[in-house]
C-alpha cells in the first residue's frame, strides 16, 4: 500500500512538465547570463580559495563550496548514476551532462539571490528560497511551505537514501547487519551536528576534497584498465540520448527523464539547497557566491557522475548486461572497480561510500537547519533551541530507517523531496532572475 502511494506522489510531482521546467529555465539562464558560466569560468577558480570570510559573520566562501560540495558529491554520484543507465540506459548520461552545464547558470541565479535576500542570526547569516520567497516575491506563506519541504525532504526523505546507499555497500564488502551500519552512521553524525554550523563546515571542509580528488583518481585508473572501451561507451552515451540504438528501458522519454532527475538529484541546480548553503557565506559582493555554487556543479556532475558513468559502461556492469546485479545499485560501481582491483572494489566503494554520505547528511541537515532557523525567527531562543534538538533526534531516527528499508521504495521518496523543492525554486527565481542579474552587471562593472 505504501509503496502505491509514494510511486502515485512520485508520478505526480515528477510528471514531464518539471523535466521540460528544470531545462528550460537553464537555457533561459544561461541567455540572460550571456552563459556566465563559460565566460567567468577562470573566475570561479579565483573566488574559490579567496579568504575573506568574517568568522563572526559567516563562513568562507570555500567552505561554502565544500559544504554545498558535500550535499552533491554523495550517493546520487554513484548509486544514482548507476539507477540512471539501468532504468534510461546510457543515454541518460548525456542528459546529465545537458543538466549540469545549463544548471550552473540556475545555480549562479539562486546563490545570488540568497546573498540578496540572507537574514542575520546568532550563527551567521541564513537564508535560501524561503527568504527570497519572501522578501522578493512577498509570498510569506510560500517560503513557510518552502521551509517545511526542506525540512521533511532534506532533513528526512533524502537522508533515508543516503543512509540506504552506505548500508547496502556495506552488506556486500563486509558482513556487517544493516541495522548496525546506520547506528554506527547515527552515532557518528550525531556528534558533528550536536556542534553546530562551524564544526558542520570545518568538517566538510577538510573531508570533501580528498573524497572527491580520491574516488576521481580510482576511476581514471580503472578506466585506463579498459581503455579500449572508452570510445564504445561514449558512443553509447550520445546514440541513446536520442533514441538510436536504446539499451534495455533507456527509450527516448525514460531516458530524458532518468537524466534529469538523476541530475538534479545530484548536483542540486534549482533545488533550492546550494542557495541555503551560499547565504550563510560571507563574501564581498553576492554575484561571488553565485560564481562559486556554479563552479560546484560542474565539479559534482561533469567530474565525480561521469567518472562513475564510463566505470560502469567501460567495464559493461549495468542492468542489461549484468542482470544478477538486480536492484542492488551500488554493486554496479562495485563490481566495476572489481574489474581491476578483483576483491577490493566492494570494499573501496563502500569506504568511499562512508565518507560521500556522511557529508552529504550534514550538508542535509544544515539545510533543514536553516529551514527551522527561518521558521523559528520569531520566536524566544528556547523555543528554536527545542525545535532543532527535536529535528536532530527525527534526523538520526531517518538514518535508521533507512539504512533497513528497499531501496526502489527509499529512492521514489528522495525523488519526491527533491522534486517538490525542485518546482517551487525554479519558479521563484525565473521571477527574480531580473535582481541576479542586476548582481551581475554590477560586479562585472567592477572588474
Amino acid at each position: 500500500m505504501l509503496d502505491k502511494i509514494v510511486n502515485t506522489l512520485n508520478g505526480i510531482v515528477w510528471n514531464p512538465a518539471l523535466v521540460v521546467l528544470l531545462i528550460g529555465a537553464g537555457l533561459y539562464f544561461s541567455f540572460r547570463t550571456r552563459f556566465v558560466q563559460v565566460r567567468r569560468f577562470s573566475t570561479m577558480l579565483k573566488l574559490l580559495f579567496r579568504g575573506n570570510a568574517d568568522r563572526r559573520n559567516g563562513i568562507s566562501s570555500f567552505e561554502a563550496f565544500c559544504l554545498a560540495l558535500s550535499g552533491r558529491v554523495g550517493t546520487g554520484n554513484i548509486v544514482g548514476v548507476a539507477t540512471a543507465i539501468a532504468f534510461g540506459g546510457p543515454g541518460a548520461v548525456f542528459w546529465m551532462w545537458v543538466v549540469a552545464f545549463f544548471g550552473a547558470s540556475t545555480a549562479f541565479v539562486e546563490s545570488t539571490l540568497a546573498q540578496l535576500y540572507r537574514f542575520p542570526h546568532r550563527s551567521g547569516y541564513r537564508g535560501g528560497p524561503f527568504a527570497f520567497i519572501e522578501k522578493g516575491l512577498g509570498q510569506k506563506w510560500l517560503g513557510i511551505l518552502f521551509a517545511w519541504i526542506t525540512i521533511i525532504g532534506c532533513g528526512l526523505f533524502l537522508t533515508t537514501v543516503q543512509s540506504n546507499g552506505v548500508s547496502s555497500a556495506m552488506a556486500n564488502a563486509f558482513p556487517v547487519p544493516k541495522l548496525w551500519t546506520g547506528l554506527a552512521l547515527a552515532l557518528i553524525l550525531g556528534l558533528v551536528i550536536f556542534g553546530g554550523v562551524r564544526r558542520i563546515a570545518v568538517v566538510a571542509s577538510v573531508i570533501t576534497p580528498f573524497m572527491a580528488l580520491g574516488y576521481i583518481l580510482l576511476a581514471i585508473i580503472v578506466i585506463c584498465f579498459h581503455i579500449q572501451e572508452v570510445p564504445s561507451a561514449f558512443a553509447s552515451i550520445f546514440t541513446n540520448a536520442f533514441g538510436i540504438n536504446s539499451v534495455g528501458s533507456g527509450l527516448l522519454g525514460s531516458t530524458i527523464a532518468m537524466g534529469v532527475k538523476r541530475g538534479i538529484f545530484s548536483n542540486e541546480a534549482g533545488q533550492g539547497t546550494g542557495a541555503i548553503v551560499s547565504a550563510a557565506a560571507d563574501v564581498p559582493h553576492p554575484a561571488t557566491q553565485g560564481l562559486v555554487q556554479a563552479f560546484s556543479v560542474y565539479v559534482d556532475t561533469l567530474l565525480v557522475c561521469t567518472a562513475t558513468a564510463l566505470m560502469i559502461l567501460v567495464t559493461g556492469k549495468y542492468g542489461a548486461h549484468d542482470p544478477e546485479l538486480g536492484n542492488n545499485y551500488v554493486n554496479y560501481t562495485q563490481s566495476a572497480v572489481d574489474t581491476v582491483f578483483n576483491g577490493f572494489g566492494s570494499a573501496f566503494i563502500s569506504i568511499a561510500m562512508i565518507f560521500f554520505t556522511f557529508t552529504t547528511i550534514m550538508a542535509y541537515y544544515f539545510y533543514a537547519e536553516s529551514g527551522i532557523i527561518y521558521l523559528m525567527r520569531e520566536k524566544q531562543y528556547k523555543s528554536e533551541t527545542v525545535a532543532i534538538r527535536c529535528f536532530q533526534v527525527a534526523m538520526l531516527g531517518a538514518v535508521v530507517f533507512g539504512s533497513i528499508k528497499e531501496a526502489d521504495l527509499i529512492w521514489q521518496l528522495g525523488d519526491i523531496g527533491v522534486g517538490l523543492m525542485a518546482w517551487v525554486t525554479v519558479l521563484s527565481i525565473l521571477i527574480l532572475c531580473p535582481k541576479a542579474i542586476s548582481a551581475l552587471k554590477q560586479y562585472e562593472a567592477k572588474k
